[in-house]
């Protein structure tokens, strides 16, 4: 079944192009509006960082265009501020692409994500793996050093079921209707196929102006 991409399937052959400072500075002169680079959301949704923005990165890992933003957001990240949470929501907008969020939770429960969360991702697109049959994902783990019993016995954990659950909630309290989507501090999304310029740079420009606006709104509190 193909995957999901609805409003983006037409303008996301755009969104390759690699994130540079260039066009970040090129950018830079227009400030972001939103509905045109940014939704602000209706019905603003829960926030539990405390005092942290929270970023939120909704993906899939069969979806071609969050393999090819994950380079650049990895990038990104390592420049946030203190004050900023990040944090993945997997999304499974097909039931039957329910184990890859199961495949995300049990490698973040094993503490393998910071090595996995790429060759999963590379492993689909690259190397054509599906890794949606329990059998071949316990293989695949394996293959990457990870106990086959082990991974089983979390990749069917309760804790790991929960929280695949708990995803669907997330993304369609979003109301989330296409991947790559970022969310930021339970009051905004934005996409690269929704910024001007649909490049995953203009997306990140924008995430970086919507993080401070909201610094900016929650010191008004």
């Amino acid at each position: 079944m193909p995957v999901r991409n609805t409003r983006r399937d037409v303008l996301i052959g755009l969104c390759c192009a690699p994130l540079t400072p260039l066009v970040a500075r090129a950018q830079g002169n227009t400030t972001p509006e939103a509905g045109t680079d940014y939704v602000v959301l209706k019905s603003p949704q829960p926030v539990e960082t405390g005092d942290k923005i929270e970023v939120l990165e909704f993906f899939q890992y069969s979806c071609p265009h969050c393999f090819a933003f994950t380079p650049d957001l990895t990038a990104w990240r390592k420049h946030l501020a203190p004050d900023v949470a990040y944090a993945r929501v997997p999304v499974a907008f097909d039931p039957s692409r329910q184990p890859h969020s199961q495949i995300y939770y049990a490698l973040q429960a094993l503490n393998r994500l910071d090595d996995m969360h790429d060759k999963v991702f590379s492993a689909i697109h690259v190397a054509h793996r599906h890794l949606m049959d329990t059998d071949e994902i316990a293989d695949f783990m394996a293959e990457n050093g990870i106990n086959k019993a082990q991974w089983l016995a979390t990749y069917s954990s309760f804790s790991v079921m929960t929280k695949s659950n708990q995803a669907v909630q997330i993304w369609t309290s979003y109301k989330i209707d296409g991947t790559p989507t970022l969310g930021c501090d339970g009051k905004f999304l934005t996409s690269p196929s929704m910024v001007r310029g649909h490049t995953r740079a203009g997306c990140l420009q924008v995430m970086d102006y919507l993080i401070d606006r909201s610094r900016r709104e929650r010191k008004k509190k």
